[in-house]
């Protein structure tokens, strides 16, 4: 069995991987988390794995934890992820993500382990693309347009670093917008699909409010895209970076449009100014070619699914 390290295991990402993981029957999985509430994702698989609890930015309890567990592999999944939130405590952002995988990276290196690490950035590193630049791939600027981006270029860099620096064997992803059920609040289809679960129930008026739905986004299912990242592992050239994602964008508005045909019940929807961003690019979609072409991934949830998926997980907790 082969000794594998999630971080943020209990996120949503972490959660799926964590199950894909263990349908593959040849992964020893230890899972580290904060949150003890966050744990309800994994209930299902608990007593399959091995959890510690701890924060990742303290430094002596990550260096005990890779002494401890030796892990053959490393998916660092761990971060604060939520974009809206990143416009309200910019800092906080930046520091908790770039220091949390400076210490694990730190303590790897500290106790030469030789492990084949996974560092998780994101497409926001891209940011506003100009048309021109579409599809997006590896080499496409950085455009970042707030501080949650900017944290993930850190993170991205700072593994690219420790490649070069010290020959780790380090693979960088960057996955597109990947959605499904257990996603938290703050994040475009969840909103949608808690708010439309709510005026289901009558919790909540027959209104949903937001903001600007003309932005595209290349969605990806998060059982797809936990996929990739075990590819990736596997069969990535250390010191790269891959894009992930399905290769075509949909406007939020089609989003939208598809999760309300789920609905039995009228809902109108009104634009409300509190919810429009400084800063949206109105096109985001990826060029997968490099992830095929060394991995064979491809999409194959549908997007609908996704949604309908997403729509009966909000209606069975509202």
């Amino acid at each position: 069995m082969v000794k594998a390290l999630i971080t943020g295991i209990s996120g949503f990402a972490g959660s799926f991987l964590a199950e894909y993981l263990i349908s593959q029957k040849t992964y020893a999985i230890t899972g580290t988390y904060l949150s003890s509430k966050s744990l309800e994702n994994l209930t299902d698989i608990k007593k399959k794995l091995d959890l510690v609890q701890l924060d990742l930015t303290d430094q002596k309890s990550v260096s005990q934890l890779i002494e401890s567990k030796q892990p053959e592999i490393v998916f660092h999944l761990a971060a604060l992820s939520t974009v809206g939130a990143s416009f309200e405590k910019p800092a906080e952002t930046i520091t908790n993500n770039v220091v949390a995988q400076v210490y694990l990276l730190e303590a790897i290196r500290k106790v030469n382990l030789t492990c084949r690490i996974l560092i998780v950035s994101s497409a926001d590193v891209y940011g506003k693309v100009a048309k021109d630049d579409l599809p997006i791939d590896e080499e496409t600027k950085f455009n970042p347009t707030n501080a949650y981006a900017v944290s993930k270029i850190a993170q991205d860099f700072s593994g690219l670093q420790y490649f070069l620096s010290y020959n780790m064997q380090i693979i960088r992803a960057r996955p597109f917008n990947h959605i499904g059920p257990r996603q938290s609040l703050g994040f475009v289809v969840s909103d949608f699909a808690q708010k439309i679960a709510r005026i289901e129930k009558g919790s909540h008026e027959p209104v949903l409010k937001v903001g600007n739905l003309e932005p595209k986004r290349d969605f990806t299912d998060v059982r797809d895209m936990v996929r990739a990242y075990e590819s990736l592992l596997k069969k990535g050239v250390i010191g790269d970076v891959y894009n992930i994602g399905s290769g075509k964008s949909y406007k939020i508005s089609e989003i939208l449009d598809i999760l309300l045909s789920f609905s039995n019940v009228k809902i109108r929807v009104e634009t409300e100014s509190a919810l429009l961003r400084p800063q949206d690019s109105l096109d985001r979609v990826c060029n997968n070619a490099k992830l095929v072409a060394v991995t064979g991934w491809k999409r194959e949830i549908a997007i609908e699914q996704t949604l309908k998926d997403t729509l009966d997980y909000w209606r069975d907790i509202v």
